[in-house]
């Protein structure tokens, strides 16, 4: 009774419209439709599609970092060979990172350009696609904080079982409660400064000069990647935030939602300032050091 109810009342909408009803669930004693308008498909809460994704970007990541990053690695460099136990450890979850910030960066940018439902409505706009790479993000964020703990003595760090703890909590009104899609995916952008900020880490452990020419050219990369995808877009972002405000999509969201998600983004940025300045000082004293502007770098990368 209740879905016959539920169809005639929708039955005009379906009609006047190229909208094909593919299925009806009851969840949590109410019922959740999914619909396909031209190809475009909203995704229950929680759906299998979003659980599978989620364990699939797990056991990537585990699998990456036991089997993959080692294979790869000692074809690459001779010197993955002569690092201890520790460094091998560090060098296979940044390299497992590096891969997750490209695959998830690159889809980040491509939903920014062409997901016209998300960017037309970004608090409430369909988050299928977005709670696709979301769903990858969690993927990895779980697979890393396991690896951190069991690994503790060799990459453990509070600070980034917190950034993990609180990431999959912001992830969780994507993923459960469709929120927020737009930005949930725009702070994704973020993950392109990554591999730049991963292979500085590895050339310093493979034993690159600070003054090398790989090394300078990483680290004036790395500054300008990071000040366009964390600072640049801080006035785009916050643009869209206040353009929320005072509308019913946004006191749809309820206090909690609102509070976590304003407290967050300026806490974020805030931190991603402090970065900038750290690593555009650290860029000035490598690039303008005592002896002057690259008096001493030869064309090997080494130094007098």
């Amino acid at each position: 009774m209740v879905e016959h109810s539920i169809a005639e009342a929708l039955g005009q909408r379906i009609s006047d419209h190229p909208w094909i009803y593919t299925g009806l669930w009851a969840r949590g004693g109410g019922f959740c439709w999914l619909i396909e308008d031209c190809g475009l498909i909203t995704m229950p809460n929680f759906s299998t599609l979003t659980l599978c994704i989620t364990a699939a970007g797990f056991s990537i990541s585990q699998l990456l970092f036991h089997v993959g990053s080692s294979w790869f690695s000692t074809r690459l460099t001779c010197g993955f060979g002569k690092l201890s136990s520790k460094q091998k450890i560090e060098w296979n979850s940044r390299t497992v990172s590096t891969f997750h910030a490209l695959v998830v960066g690159c889809f980040c940018l491509y939903i920014l350009l062409y997901d016209d439902a998300v960017n037309a409505d970004p608090v409430w706009g369909d988050p299928y696609l977005v709670k696709l790479n979301v769903a990858i993000t969690s993927g990895y964020l779980i697979s890393d904080l396991l690896l951190i703990l069991y690994y503790w003595k060799a990459i453990g760090d509070k600070y980034f079982v917190t950034h993990h703890v609180a990431a999959l909590y912001a992830y969780y009104y994507v993923l459960g409660e469709g929120m927020l899609p737009y930005f949930g995916n725009f702070r994704l952008l973020a993950e392109f400064s990554t591999p730049f900020v991963n292979q500085r880490w590895f050339f310093e452990v493979l034993g690159y000069h600070k003054h090398s020419v790989p090394n300078m050219v990483n680290g004036v990369l790395m500054t300008i990647v990071f000040f366009i995808v964390r600072i640049a877009v801080i006035p785009t972002y916050y643009g869209r935030v206040f353009s929320t405000f005072g509308t019913e999509a946004f006191h749809r969201l309820g206090l909690g939602a609102q509070c976590a998600w304003i407290i967050s983004s300026v806490s974020l940025d805030i931190m991603n300032v402090m970065w900038m300045m750290k690593i555009t000082k650290g860029c000035y004293k490598v690039l303008y050091h005592t002896d002057g502007f690259l008096t001493k770098t030869q064309k090997n990368g080494k130094t007098d």
